[in-house]
């Protein structure tokens, strides 16, 4: 608790001691006004003294004012219990809001603390400690264990294990060695890396997510600036009926001490702290459990329009797959193993930097003794490679690579780019090579149908059969296969069309192509860890690690805080304008008032501080076991 808070907290319980001293005292006439004057003054000076301040400043209407009116009215009517217990119970109801406030605050401001303070840069052979706005591109900078990493960039030596939790709410660590992309603001847990940086710091994903969370709040959603404005007219308006209340009766039956009491019961029940605290804590509470999760959300009106979402298209590559190629599948002729085919590829690849390439040497449990090759290896241009293994030939690459050796293969059978081997004039079989889904992919699609998106959409560059095939692993409802960025956003537009009254339309993608579409849809959602900075900057709503899975995370928590606002509006207005025509009636008195109105609005706060707490996120199955 913050220092201010526990001085309020102090002032609360002196002043309560106080009042209960002056309640029980034997004291009359002046005497008596002071011993309430002096638990009055010490727990509600600051808030006369506001409304003051707010009266010269040409803030006239504000609930401070309503307050110290009240109090005032109470105390110059000898109701002087009624007048301290207001003020009471108003600074309990203030001690919550600042409570609820600072650990919403806290969730988002721990972001804050990704930001590193220096550098460790090796220049001329020494290591400078150097603030990482200084740091060059290019330049090697030394992370020790424990350290933050202080700039993006790729592994030059080194493996340690990073602490990604602060970026991407993931509590396990994550791996990494030479030649691995590391992100700034992950903690280095064991060994020291030295780092090549690859990005300056005002573009480095730390830089970027301080600047997103420092901009989230300026951008209100519509329930949050409809709360505001009916503040602004709400307050001058009950201020005027309380004065017509105490006036206009009084004219005709002359009982003015009665009337003045109803209007200052009237104007504490009348105090909106309960929607004008609450409304925006909830959103601020949704964005920092958000936050918790590992889901950057740049505003709460991208919350209001999340809860809404009723179709959610994808991109492909890098959304739903993991975006680099992958052996799926092996299919040896007669006569030959697995292993044996695997082996003839990777050997015949071992020289090359081609991503298939990469691709084929990485499924091989076992990598082989480059020994065996004889003699240089031939580039076959646009159709594969030729080598000499173990003393004889071996063709890899595509089936034309083979039919022009005159070695009869098949059609391969399978979604994928096929790999053919053939060996000495024989077909040895051909590997599958595809874009490999996401292990979370098909648990996120089931997921957001289970929380009420009603329709999946795939928006896609790559081929009809391609697409067909990682819409059906995963649960795809329709796809658009074979587009450009701009068909993207024309299919995004026709699916906007269709789109039912008040539903809202979503897009999750990754790359610099998707940028267009992001801003296109209601609401855009990045890829961010691997993401591109255009797909980053131009979404809504950014995905720090890349899991497919935070999607109906991010969807319950936008609809949970929508119900939580809605919860808080209804019921406080319900009790508001049932108190206050209970109150203009005579039904009420001061102490009723008082628990209506703190009574509300510590209610509502504790309501919304709900929307701190992210639901519980299931974790991604395993990989699939690779059909070898």
């Amino acid at each position: 608790m913050r220092r201010a808070q526990i001085w309020t907290l102090v002032r609360i319980l002196c002043s309560a001691v106080l009042l209960v001293a002056a309640v029980l005292s034997p004291l009359e006439g002046l005497p008596r006004l002071v011993s309430f004057l002096i638990p009055f003054a010490l727990v509600g000076a600051d808030i006369v003294y506001t409304a003051v301040w707010s009266i010269f400043h040409g803030q006239v209407f504000n609930e401070t004012l309503l307050m110290s009116i009240a109090c005032i009215g109470a105390l110059a009517t000898e109701q002087y219990p009624e007048a301290v217990f207001v003020m009471l119970f108003y600074q309990v109801g203030e001690l919550f809001q600042r409570y609820a406030v600072g650990k919403s605050r806290h969730s988002i401001t721990q972001l804050m603390q990704l930001r590193p303070d220096s550098a460790n840069v090796e220049r001329d052979g020494e290591l400078e400690t150097v603030d990482p706005e200084e740091v060059a591109v290019g330049e090697v900078i030394l992370v020790k264990p424990g350290e933050k990493i202080p700039l993006d960039g790729t592994v030059l030596d080194g493996s340690s294990a990073l602490d990604t939790a602060a970026l991407t709410g993931e509590s396990l660590p994550r791996d990494v060695a030479w030649g691995d992309a590391v992100l700034s603001g992950c903690v280095n847990l064991a060994g020291p890396l030295r780092i090549e940086v690859t990005k300056p710091f005002e573009e480095s994903t730390v830089s970027k997510m301080l600047e997103l969370v420092e901009n989230a709040g300026a951008k209100k959603a519509k329930t949050e600036r409809f709360i505001t404005r009916f503040a602004r007219y709400y307050t001058p308006a009950v201020v005027f009926a309380a004065i017509a209340l105490a006036v206009i009766p009084s004219l005709f039956d002359q009982n003015w001490s009665q009337w003045i009491h109803r209007a200052l019961i009237f104007l504490v029940v009348s105090c909106p702290c309960a929607l004008v605290i609450s409304v925006p804590l909830s959103f601020f509470g949704g964005i920092g459990g958000a936050s918790k999760a590992g889901i950057l959300i740049k505003g709460g009106n991208y919350l209001e329009v999340l809860a809404r979402a009723e179709t959610m298209a994808f991109d492909k590559t890098g959304t739903l797959t993991r975006g680099s190629f992958q052996v799926t599948a092996l299919r040896p002729a007669q006569g030959y193993e697995n292993a044996e085919l695997l082996e003839l590829a990777a050997l015949a690849e071992h020289f090359s930097n081609h991503p298939i390439a990469r691709s084929i040497r990485a499924a091989c449990p076992i990598p082989p003794h480059p020994e065996r090759l004889g003699g240089d290896v031939e580039e076959c241009a646009g159709m594969g490679v030729r080598a000499e293994i173990d003393g004889q030939t071996v063709y890899v690459g595509n089936r034309r690579l083979l039919v022009d050796a005159g070695i009869p293969c098949p059609e391969a059978d399978g979604v994928g780019a096929a790999v053919y081997v053939g060996a000495d004039g024989q077909y040895v079989g051909y590997l599958l090579i595809a874009d490999a889904v996401k292990p979370g992919a098909a648990q996120a699609i089931a997921s957001l149908k289970a929380v009420g998106i009603r329709k999946t959409v795939m928006l896609t560059g790559d081929t009809e059969v391609t697409a067909r095939a990682v819409a059906q692993s995963v649960g795809i409802d329709e796809i658009h296969a074979s587009l450009l960025p701009a068909d993207k956003v024309e299919a995004v537009e026709g699916l906007l069309g269709e789109l039912p009254r008040g539903g809202s339309l979503a897009y999750v993608g990754d790359g610099i192509n998707d940028a267009p579409v992001l801003s296109r849809a209601d609401v855009g959602i990045a890829m961010g860890a691997l993401g591109s900075d255009a797909a980053m900057e131009a979404a809504d709503i950014v995905l720090m690690d890349d899991d497919p899975c935070k999607l109906p995370v991010a969807i319950t928590i936008a609809r949970k805080t929508m119900r939580i606002v809605t919860q808080n509006i209804v019921f406080a207005l319900v009790i508001k304008v049932l108190v206050l025509v209970l109150s203009a009636l005579g039904f009420v008195s001061m102490w009723a008032a008082v628990f209506a109105d703190v009574g509300v609005s510590v209610i509502a706060i504790l309501n919304a501080m709900r929307a701190l707490r992210p639901p519980v996120q299931e974790s991604a199955p395993p990989a699939p076991a690779q059909d070898a």
